[in-house]
């Protein structure tokens, strides 16, 4: 095959740098062509050195350090628009954090291309739109060949240990024969506890995490559930599945990514090492496997496997985030951003671990819910969502 040019949006961030990690072990299949970062434009400039990207879209001015001969560089949100638009790119990786993700994934499917998706939010927020276009790129694939011969046609590819294993549990079966998602959960580092032992948890004990190594915010959400609430509504549209036939099961080992039970009472599950290259890679080769990027999982030395229904009572997020997702519209964009907005408080200090519940509560029972339109709805909804919570920091 010939290699496949990327982009990386959010190239310094754990998903990001991972992706970058696979492209060095896969230098004959994957080219990095550009790369987008917020902050951190050293690093990324650091990295386009690296790996031989020739464009670098900063969210911040440009820093004061040489760049790269052959680099050229550009500041600024309609910059990233202007990444997934060239020409020569056919796979772009959005790994952004928070709903600034979402008009990337939106322009990236507008201009044809393959959305190899790791930015929760797009789906959450803007599954509404983001989906038909998704469908629309499928057929184009289709028509031009690109597609593989079984299996979905790949415009959507989910950069997710969950979302992921779902994908391939469900290539080569029937949608009709399907009863039910299993999105399986670690727990995170509070399974057991009650509502009183959280009282008075630090951002540090929250950032602990037991399995997987993620960034903050990510890490944030696993510990409060919120990350299963939202895996539950980026499934209900990734794979057009009712939301009383997706269920979410604790799974401490981290082993089990994900399960499909299917009509007949037989149950696929997807296993692997818990490690987010994996994903990643299957992403970027879809319909092909290329070797592992690490070791795979020993079974003589997994042990047991643990499975306990999720506390949503202690663990309000989860209940709520389904609940945004069951009623639709724009409350899943407003839940969002009020979640954003509460983790946020908490790992600056300014908010308590049990408040960010509260806060997103606050905001949905606030919001007055609408039918999904355009983007620029969505951004204003954002936006109202946002000035809500922090009145509701709690």
């Amino acid at each position: 095959m010939t290699a496949r040019n990327i982009v990386v949006l959010g190239s310094t961030g754990s998903i990001g740098t991972q992706t970058l990690d696979v492209a060095r072990r896969h230098p004959d299949k994957v080219k990095v062509v550009a790369l987008a970062a917020g902050r951190r434009a050293q690093e990324a400039l650091q990295q386009a050195r690296e790996c031989g990207a020739r464009y670098v879209a900063l969210g911040t001015e440009a820093p004061d350090v040489e760049i790269p001969e052959g680099v050229q560089v550009s500041v600024g949100a309609a910059a990233v628009a202007d990444l997934v638009k060239l020409p020569e790119v056919d796979v772009v990786v959005n790994a952004l954090v928070g709903a600034a993700g979402l008009r990337a994934s939106y322009e990236t499917l507008r201009a044809g291309k393959v959305l190899a998706l790791a930015n929760k939010e797009s789906l959450v927020v803007g599954g509404d739109l983001i989906m038909p276009l998704a469908a629309e790129v499928d057929e184009q694939r289709r028509q031009a060949g690109l597609a593989p011969a079984h299996g979905p046609a790949g415009a959507l590819m989910p950069i997710d240990s969950e979302h992921g294993a779902i994908y391939q549990c469900l290539i080569g079966e029937s949608a009709r024969e399907v009863s039910r998602l299993w999105v399986t959960a670690s727990g995170g580092p509070f399974r057991g506890r009650t509502r009183d032992d959280l009282r008075d948890i630090t951002a540090a004990q929250a950032l602990a995490h037991p399995t997987w190594n993620m960034g903050p915010k990510i890490t944030i959400d696993s510990s409060t559930l919120m990350n299963k609430g939202l895996e539950v509504i980026e499934a209900h549209h990734l794979f057009a599945m009712p939301y009383d036939r997706i269920s979410v099961v604790v799974q401490p080992q981290s082993a089990i990514h994900s399960m499909v039970e299917f009509s007949d009472g037989s149950v696929k599950a997807h296993l692997g090492t818990t490690d987010m290259r994996i994903p990643i890679q299957y992403a970027l080769s879809y319909p092909e496997r290329w070797d592992a990027p690490v070791e795979p999982l020993d079974f003589t030395r997994l042990g047991s496997l643990e499975f306990a229904a999720p506390d949503t009572d202690t663990f309000r997020c989860l209940a709520l985030a389904r609940a945004a997702g069951e009623r639709g519209g724009t409350l899943p964009c407003a839940m969002n951003a009020a979640n954003e907005v509460a983790v946020a408080a908490f790992l600056a200090g300014e908010g308590t671990y049990l408040g960010i519940a509260e806060c997103v509560e606050a905001v949905m029972d606030a919001h007055d819910v609408q039918a999904v339109e355009s983007i620029d709805q969505l951004l204003e909804i954002d936006a109202w969502a946002r000035r809500e919570a922090k009145a509701n920091i709690r």
